[in-house]
């Protein structure tokens, strides 16, 4: 089930980057906008955001409109029922670095916490993940017109099981100092801790995004993980854990 969720994500990622967008660079704004999720959206039913473009002589300026907005009128363009994009918004990505790394931590620590559970349990836990890191984030800012991508949420949920079964299991990790790279093994309570605690430090210091990154969809999709896993394995996990292969 890992595979065919990396499966999934890589193919959405070549769809997306067909019209408009590039390889390296990522899908366009408006294919962004259109199959993002977009917490004003999801706060106000009924209502939904478009990108307007204007061609001024210093060059395109770009914004986001959403319906019910002060000053803001007409009716947007066909767009996907506002569900739809809760679960597009999982398997899109903003571009190639984006994909690459949340698809590394996901092949290194998916498999391992699927073989705790059934694979259809492993797919609902991930996809309600998602939603639950995404509901976070909505939480934080409701009123945001920016589109969320990505399946770090998610995949935060599965660290967030993996640090609770296998908190000893071995983690080769590529460490990198300045121009110089090495590699140690970390305990994952270690380096998913590690991991955690910055978020939390970003998220704390940036309530409402840094960077174009979701902070507190990483936060609630981890706890999501810790809250859950428990009563969705199938058996005890085998002491240790399996030695994984990650980067930091």
């Amino acid at each position: 089930m890992t595979i065919v969720i990396v499966a999934i994500n890589v193919i959405a990622y070549l769809l997306e980057i067909r019209h408009g967008g590039s390889f390296f660079g990522g899908p366009s704004d408006q294919t962004a906008v259109k199959w993002g999720a977009i917490p004003y959206e999801l706060t106000h039913p009924g209502d939904h955001c478009e990108l307007l473009q204007r061609s001024l002589p210093q060059g395109t300026v770009s914004r986001i409109v959403c319906q019910g907005e002060p000053g803001v009128s007409g009716t947007p363009g066909p767009q996907p029922a506002t569900w739809i994009t809760v679960f597009t918004s999982m398997f899109l990505h903003g571009n190639f670095l984006h994909i690459f790394g949340n698809m590394v931590f996901l092949a290194v620590f998916g498999p391992n916490v699927e073989d705790a559970m059934t694979r259809p349990r492993f797919a609902a836990f991930y996809l309600v993940g998602g939603i639950v890191a995404l509901a976070a984030q909505v939480a934080v800012d409701p009123s945001s017109t920016g589109p969320t991508l990505g399946a770090s949420g998610a995949i935060a949920a599965v660290l967030g099981a993996y640090i609770l079964l296998y908190p000893r299991a071995r983690v080769m990790t590529v460490v990198f100092v300045i121009f110089f790279f090495t590699i140690v093994e970390l305990p994952a309570f270690v380096l998913l801790g590690l991991w955690f605690i910055l978020n939390a430090i970003a998220g704390a210091s940036n309530p409402f995004g840094g960077e174009g990154v979701a902070y507190f969809a990483h936060i609630g999709g981890f706890l999501f993980g810790l809250a859950t896993i428990r009563l969705l394995v199938k058996r005890g996990p085998p002491p240790g854990g399996v030695p994984a292969f990650g980067a930091a």
